[in-house]
């Protein structure tokens, strides 16, 4: 009978936990996305503590102020250039499929191919009408401000005082295994730390490389282009394609050989930083299985959408310490190295 119970018991928890996750998945990447955005400034404090030696909050607060005062003159600098090219942007898209579309009718089987296809415009609408829904809550143009908003609140407030919520949930385990927990959680905080590190470098390595080659290559918006190709730069092996995609379609409306010099541009941004920017990044940071990274990213983009597809690669990274501490460490009892150890 008490087996029957405790069976029956974790059985309807787990279902209960998997429904939880299921209903309220939006949610969940939403607070990790705070955790995330958290452990980004904990660590650049963390940093900022001890170069200066500074008390954690006045660090915080100084590195909370350089942020805002970064963002700000960026955007006083550049928003209204971003703004035209963005409008620009949304305008030459369609124009450069149905552009593409009158090149594939000159080849008969590639308008069979391209003929199951919805027409430029549709294309272009469905895209637009995807993208507001591709945010980890809200949705619309003001539910991706209100994301950003509560990312940046909460994450400050996780981050002046992460032992507090750390402590809370290690009262949750028995006794004996706290301490395990707590090295869990350091753990997972210096990978997932280092990781965003790691990210923002090469974040800023493509798009700054990626704006100045188009703009060599004379092709119209090229600095929307180029932060699209940074920003989408945090999403590995789809980013990239991702952010190469419009570029090219551009580039078709003006020459054939120019759209394929823009490929070629995308190709050797992408091979530098995965042959020569990476593995000096890794080594300083956090090295992610490419299987694991790819298969996260197929699975919670099937399950979660483009918000899955974006957080996969941390979310991989959590598998990873996860299942080497958790598992191979304390079941298998391998002292295999942990993520964040080199």
């Amino acid at each position: 009978m008490h087996r029957t119970v405790l069976f029956d018991t974790v059985s309807l928890l787990f279902v209960a936990v998997a429904g939880i996750v299921w209903y309220a998945a939006d949610v969940l990447m939403l607070v990790f996305a705070c955790i995330l955005f958290a452990i980004l400034l904990y660590d650049m404090s963390r940093r900022v503590r001890q170069w200066l030696h500074l008390p954690h909050w006045l660090a915080l607060s100084l590195v909370v102020t350089l942020l805002v005062v970064v963002l700000a003159g960026a955007s006083w600098l550049m928003a209204p250039q971003v703004s035209q090219q963005a409008g620009e942007l949304a305008e030459t898209v369609p124009k450069a499929l149905q552009d593409l579309q009158k090149r594939l009718s000159e080849y008969p089987m590639l308008e069979q191919l391209m003929g199951g296809l919805p027409p430029p415009d549709e294309m272009a609408g469905k895209l637009a009408s995807a993208l507001p829904q591709a945010g980890l809550f809200f949705s619309g143009l003001l539910g991706v401000v209100g994301n950003i908003a509560i990312i940046a609140f909460v994450g400050v407030y996780l981050a002046y005082q992460p032992g507090i919520y750390i402590n809370g949930i290690v009262t949750l385990v028995p006794q004996r295994k706290r301490a395990r927990v707590r090295e869990v959680f350091d753990e997972l905080g210096r990978t997932l730390g280092q990781w965003l590190a790691g990210k923002a470098v090469s974040m800023l390595a493509v798009g700054v490389a990626t704006t100045a080659g188009l703009a060599l290559l004379d092709i119209p918006l090229a600095l929307v282009l180029g932060i699209i190709a940074g920003l989408l730069d945090f999403i590995p092996y789809v980013g990239p394609i991702m952010a190469g995609i419009p570029a090219v379609l551009i580039a078709l409306t003006q020459d054939t050989v120019q759209a394929g010099y823009v490929a070629l541009l995308f190709l050797v941004v992408q091979l530098v930083e995965g042959y020569l920017l990476m593995p000096l990044i890794e080594k300083r940071t956090v090295s992610l299985p490419p299987a694991l990274t790819i298969a996260m990213q197929v699975l919670l983009g099937a399950l979660l959408g483009m918000a899955g597809v974006a957080l996969a690669t941390p979310l991989a990274a959590v598998a990873a310490v996860l299942i080497t501490m958790l598992y191979v460490q304390d079941v298998l009892g391998d002292r295999v190295r942990t993520p964040s150890e080199k």
